[in-house]
């Protein structure tokens, strides 16, 4: 067991590396919001807007344009635990709404692309994007029913981290479109079936 655990933990070092290299700053903004009075729940329901103003701009077939404001958004995803560590809040309802949100922004981003690629009788990366929505939900799914056992699972390389940074390069690079979305389709899947079998292993 002791070789699937140090292979369970890449995709999470590099998240965790990423937060740490971000971590002071996101501190210092956060602070500053908490001291301006704004609730870390209205950060995270900010960075759902600006992902639905991304979908909508996607579903036109805009891809660079809700690319960029994809990117404009994240530091939101980020800034709202800032926040949240900055007023010391101790409830569970920011992480549940935060994660909530998540599922619904991962629906409203492929469900864009999915709706320009019906309209233009693609339906081959229609039922892709699909396939890369099935494939995530699977994953956190997995992650979450794990964590009500009180197993902690980050198996596999496509986390939400790896999968935002897949899914803002195919929109700013167009011509990636179609092997980012196979990889995407069948990275996802794989993962899930991965952190099924952890736990399977583990419990």
């Amino acid at each position: 067991m002791q070789p699937e655990k140090t292979m369970t933990n890449r995709s999470f070092v590099l998240t965790e590396w990423v937060r740490g290299q971000i971590r002071s700053s996101m501190n210092t903004i956060g602070l500053t919001l908490h001291r301006w009075g704004i609730h870390p729940d209205m950060v995270t329901v900010a960075g759902f807007v600006v992902v639905f103003i991304a979908a909508v701009i996607i579903g036109q077939g805009q891809f660079q344009l809700g690319g960029i404001v994809l990117v404009l958004g994240l530091p939101l995803d980020a800034v709202d635990g800032a926040v949240a560590r900055a007023m010391g809040r101790k409830d569970n309802f920011g992480g549940i709404l935060d994660s909530t949100l998540d599922r619904y922004a991962d629906a409203l981003i492929f469900g864009g692309l999915s709706y320009y690629f019906a309209v233009q009788n693609q339906f081959d990366l229609m039922l892709l994007a699909l396939a890369a929505l099935t494939g995530g939900f699977a994953v956190s799914y997995v992650r979450a029913r794990a964590g009500e056992a009180g197993l902690s699972v980050k198996v596999g390389l496509f986390d939400r981290f790896v999968r935002v940074i897949i899914i803002v390069a195919v929109l700013l690079v167009p011509l990636l479109m179609t092997p980012g979305l196979w990889v995407l389709a069948v990275g996802t899947n794989i993962t899930a079936l991965q952190r099924m079998w952890y736990v399977y292993r583990n419990t």
